[in-house]
């Protein structure tokens, strides 16, 4: 299988198609909006229910508190309500203001407001936004 170098656990993984969106999305949130590298996790482990998880990459803001949680499919998985339910059950230990779910092909990015409701966005916060929460 084909390798891919990740820049942000300094190794090659395979590269599949989940690993494909993956290795965008961290292209376009490092060079297009000015995240650091060193704010980024990827398969990011946590507990839940005493069960463990791995969020494909968690961002942190300048105070190293998670700000993002971003959830990765391949290209030919659909975003169904299962995925969207994965996500809020790893945003109940995570809690951050901001959710991006992907396949490559769809993508939706959310804002929690100060009700704590979650709205559609549609455009990417700059890292300078997303650490003013």
């Amino acid at each position: 299988m084909d390798q891919i170098f990740d820049p942000i656990r300094k190794k090659y993984v395979a590269l599949t198609p989940e690993e494909q969106v993956r290795q965008h999305v961290i292209r376009v949130l490092t060079r297009c909006y000015g995240y650091p590298e060193t704010h980024l996790a990827v398969e990011y482990a946590f507990k839940y229910n005493k069960l463990q998880y791995r969020s494909d990459i968690v961002v942190f803001n300048r105070n190293l508190k998670p700000a993002m949680l971003v959830e990765c499919k391949a290209a030919d998985v659909k975003l169904t309500e299962a995925v969207i339910d994965q996500v809020v059950r790893y945003n109940r230990v995570l809690d951050v203001p901001w959710i991006f779910i992907t396949n490559g092909e769809v993508s939706y990015l959310c804002h929690r407001d100060t009700q704590g409701d979650y709205l559609q966005q549609s455009s990417m916060p700059s890292f300078d936004k997303l650490c003013q929460e």
